[in-house]
């Protein structure tokens, strides 16, 4: 059987990305970005899915005080004005896991991938908790490295790396 490998690229929204973003999310937009369209346009052209994922929060008072970014209708929560878009695909989450949306994993169960290469935002957070599931779901996922940043300690990202080793999550 061949394999059929989607990217998925998690959170590249406007409120991690853009001038407006809030000092925690100190990535380096530019090189992140390049990385990703580069990964995007590579795994388009070898005929792979790319899909896009959104982490929503519910626009809620407390919601927009207590995070104030990625709140569901803002400009901040959509996808960031310098990602190239290959694809419709894309699903917005509640969670870090993005295959806890029931329509992203029909999708993937659908069109049979037997790989998920995962890119984006945040290797300690959502990058590691969509590997995880896919672990957990039986699916293989793979972080590429190159299309990954994390805003996190040194101590955190080593946690988070030695949780994808012990559950056979690669890097490539």
């Amino acid at each position: 059987m061949d394999k059929k490998t989607a990217l998925i690229v998690i959170d590249m929204q406007n409120d991690y990305l853009w001038e407006k973003r809030k000092s925690r999310f100190s990535y380096d937009t530019p090189q992140l970005t390049a990385a990703v369209n580069g990964l995007i346009h590579r795994y388009a052209a070898e005929g792979s899915d790319v899909i896009y994922i959104r982490h929503i929060i519910q626009n809620l008072p407390t919601n927009r005080l207590l995070f104030g970014y990625s709140i569901a209708g803002t400009e901040g929560a959509e996808l960031y004005g310098g990602l190239d878009i290959v694809t419709e695909h894309c699903y917005d989450k509640l969670f870090g896991d993005a295959l806890t949306n029931k329509e992203l994993l029909a999708l993937i169960r659908e069109r049979g991938y037997t790989e998920l290469h995962l890119c984006g935002l945040d290797e300690c957070g959502c990058v590691t908790a969509t590997a995880l599931g896919a672990a957990k779901r039986g699916i293989t996922a793979k972080v590429v490295r190159a299309g990954t940043a994390t805003v996190f300690p040194e101590k955190k990202v080593a946690k988070a790396r030695k949780k994808l080793a012990e559950a056979a999550v690669e890097f490539i």
